[in-house]
């Protein structure tokens, strides 16, 4: 069953921890690491925070992928962010990222293929970069629920180079949805 469909509009790595991740002109993804030369890549988890609760866990967020709509919404509230500054490796355009299910596959490129494992839960490093930006990516819906805009993970199924104008094809699991929450 096939889904949504869009368009890569950047690709962004860093080798070193920081927040934010310079764009680039291609990027490779790494079976079951997620992209190469990442400081993010690996098996187990490389975030600084999960690391410290518990090194051994499975990497669930190998690469980190964001709806460039997003950067349009915070700039209505005087925010400007430009793609690879909130640290994820792939920006998008055209797809519902935030809409996907757990276990949707995205085929990005020729090659590259992705498994939805769900949302970034977004940290306060957001407001360090600027000042009030994080309320403007976590908030709460009518009903009370968090509701978290700052991203999905993803682990890599399918190796391969990506880049700026690749398309993007959401390949929905079968079965029930479930819904994306925080990894």
């Amino acid at each position: 069953m096939s889904g949504a469909r869009g368009t890569v509009t950047a690709v962004s790595s860093n080798g070193e921890y920081s927040f934010t991740k310079p764009n680039r002109e291609s990027i490779t993804l790494l079976p079951g690491l997620g992209v190469a030369g990442d400081v993010h890549a690996g098996v187990t988890v490389k975030h600084r925070s999960r690391v410290a609760q518990d090194p051994t866990q499975p990497n669930l967020r190998q690469v980190h992928l964001i709806h460039g709509e997003l950067f349009d919404e915070v700039a209505e509230q005087g925010f400007d962010v430009a793609p690879g500054q909130l640290g994820e490796n792939v920006t998008t355009e055209g797809i519902d990222l935030l809409s996907l299910p757990v276990g949707t596959l995205l085929r990005i490129g020729p090659e590259a293929v992705v498994e939805v494992t769900g949302l970034r839960n977004p940290c306060l490093q957001i407001d360090g970069f600027q000042s009030g930006l994080l309320k403007q990516v976590v908030g709460r819906d009518d009903d009370g629920n968090i509701v978290r805009k700052a991203g999905i993970m993803s682990v890599v199924r399918s190796g391969g180079e990506i880049r700026p104008g690749d398309t993007i094809l959401a390949d929905l699991p079968t079965g029930p949805h479930r819904p994306l929450d925080r990894v």
